[in-house]
């Protein structure tokens, strides 16, 4: 565990574990690199170097006030990688962590990397509109900003105990750890960054990102009960755009697949990076 510093002077938190071929991971909204501990702890168990930074904002990371947007995220990657020497590099992106590796992969290039995982993720593009029908409306992202000024802790309490993991939908049982689990990781991110990430995560078109892919091995991961960033929209819409990608599709699974379905997550992580 350490820190580095980047071209702004913001300091970035990450885990280093493990040694081997890397597998750098980029987490979600508004969490922080803890929400990979299963992940990280399974695949470094078994021979490879595994790394998570918490993104500007974030976690143990500093509060600045700037930089709250896709490019200046992929840059942030792109400082941690180099910073750690980190080469042949297997990126995995959940949810808005998604959006951040597409757009370090146009932004920066394909030197370090040698696949991408998108598990949950937000490209191509979460918001609804006339070229992205079936896109979330912008509604619901006003409302995620208005729940967040008035009361932002029990935002994410309400976040963590229905649709993130899925406890809302009938017959569920909902775990108290991981409920405190992402509201202790959103509060220790600052108000500024969490507000700031909503319009990036949701209005950021990762489109033509996505054609700088080009047969770069891409495993695409999604729940099919996800009703945070919806499969129609995302994963299957990835997979149109990556007719060489391979999407597994999670039955049932809800948003939070890193805790819901960590072991079998995890497990497809360790076979597509041995592959």
């Amino acid at each position: 565990m350490g820190t580095i510093t980047t071209d702004d002077g913001t300091q970035l938190y990450y885990k280093d574990w493990g040694s081997g071929r890397p597998v750098v991971f980029s987490h979600g909204w508004p969490l922080n690199a803890d929400s990979w501990e299963a992940q990280m702890l399974h695949l470094a168990s078994n021979g490879l170097r595994t790394i998570a930074h918490d993104r500007r904002g974030h976690g143990r990371s500093s509060q600045p006030w700037h930089g709250h947007d896709m490019d200046t995220y992929a840059d942030d990657l792109a400082q941690v990688l180099e910073a750690l020497d980190v080469r042949d590099a297997v990126l995995v992106g959940f949810s808005t962590g998604g959006g951040e590796v597409t757009r370090y992969i146009a932004r920066h290039g394909r030197a370090r990397v040698s696949k991408v995982a998108l598990v949950g993720a937000v490209p191509p593009l979460m918001l609804k509109t006339d070229a992205n029908p079936a896109g979330t409306p912008m509604e619901v992202f006003d409302g995620l900003r208005t729940a967040s000024l008035a009361d932002r802790s029990q935002l994410y309490k309400d976040i963590a105990s229905g649709p993130f993991f899925g406890f809302n939908r009938p017959g569920a049982k909902p775990s108290q750890g991981m409920m405190d689990s992402f509201w202790m990781q959103g509060m220790m991110a600052s108000h500024k960054a969490t507000y700031d990430c909503i319009k990036a995560f949701s209005e950021t078109d990762f489109t033509q990102d996505l054609q700088k892919f080009d047969g770069l091995p891409t495993l695409v991961i999604h729940g099919d009960a996800d009703q945070v960033v919806p499969i129609d929209a995302a994963g299957r819409a990835v997979k149109k755009l990556l007719p060489h990608a391979e999407l597994k599709v999670y039955e049932g699974g809800p948003h939070g697949v890193t805790d819901t379905h960590k072991d079998r997550l995890s497990a497809d992580l360790l076979a597509f990076v041995s592959n």
